[in-house]
């Protein structure tokens, strides 16, 4: 059985933590540099599995140390595995992270597999999708693997929830294969081609989505909390003040969580204030797949909240 396929990048996160950000052609001391599993999707992957929910993942790793590592570290968290293809002419995939003493980040990707990541590996996971009820996607794989993995879902009958990150232009044939998007506001600005500064504005971007083809949008709002806006309601969910450590995989978290609560029946409010206590959760510890709470933390924040 499985409730929840996640179509997308695994990554190496090779992270340090610097005082501030290096200004252009400026050298810092930072700190020992961490190795660190990461990838939007496999992040996904590990928040929806660390909340309960049956997981598989499809994607590719290269041929290289790191790939094996990524692979086994998705087991330990009891995620399928069978569909992550390890491709011997690729280099996995990394990311060079630099977070500051705020805990914000700047993060550089290099794809490596994950840019060959083929309609064909999702084709591979048919079994899988046809038992899943939730289809988790992201950008950082090819864009025509996103279309094929989202309309084959959809001919399964999955719920399609699209991360549109990193931010890229999205066709319409995509927008109405989506039920759900979740952009951060710099995603939402570049999407809609409107400024997003507030709620309100926020809210008048996701509906220029709406009338693409978007069912439901919900915009991670950081520590003001996410806002719910479809054609019959626009709903601003508050979010969780916490001390930030490190914001690697605090969406990835949020969405995670949102994938799960749904599974369990949660209803897509109720849904998003469970998702804002992961990933406000997830900025308290450094690092992205060791900072992804488990069901226990957040279901104990989540009872506080209400």
């Amino acid at each position: 059985m499985c409730d929840i396929v996640v179509v997308g990048s695994l990554n190496a996160d090779l992270v340090v933590q610097v005082p501030r950000f290096p200004a252009p052609g400026e050298t810092i001391q930072g700190r020992d540099l961490a190795t660190i599993p990461g990838g939007k999707g496999a992040n996904q992957a590990v928040a929806a599995a660390r909340q309960g929910a049956d997981v598989a993942m499809v994607g590719r790793v290269g041929g290289d140390a790191f790939g094996g590592r990524l692979i086994e570290n998705l087991k330990t968290y009891d995620v399928d595995t069978r569909h992550v293809r390890t491709d011997p002419d690729a280099a996995t995939g990394t990311a060079v992270i630099v977070v500051d003493a705020r805990g914000e980040n700047s993060i550089v990707l290099s794809p490596g597999a994950n840019g060959r990541v083929a309609p064909a590996d999702v084709d591979a996971a048919t079994p899988q999708l046809a038992a899943a009820k939730i289809l988790l996607l992201q950008f950082e794989i090819p864009p025509e693997t996103v279309r094929h993995a989202a309309a084959l879902a959809k001919r399964k009958g999955l719920q399609v929830i699209l991360n549109p990150a990193p931010a890229r232009a999205v066709t319409p044939e995509l927008f109405a294969l989506v039920d759900i998007l979740v952009p951060n506001e710099t995603e939402l600005q570049l999407l809609s081609g409107q400024p997003v500064t507030d709620t309100a504005s926020a809210g008048k971007a996701a509906g220029a989505l709406l009338a693409r083809g978007v069912k439901t949008v919900i915009v991670t709002l950081g520590e003001q909390g996410a806002l719910l806006v479809s054609h019959e309601l626009v709903v601003h969910v508050p979010g969780q003040r916490v001390e930030v450590v490190d914001t690697t995989a605090a969406g990835d978290s949020f969405i995670g969580g949102l994938a799960a609560a749904l599974v369990r029946g949660r209803s897509l409010e109720k849904a998003i204030a469970y998702a804002n206590c992961a990933g406000a959760l997830a900025v308290t510890k450094f690092g992205a797949q060791p900072s992804i709470p488990g069901a226990d933390e957040v279901e104990a924040l989540y009872s506080q909240t209400r």
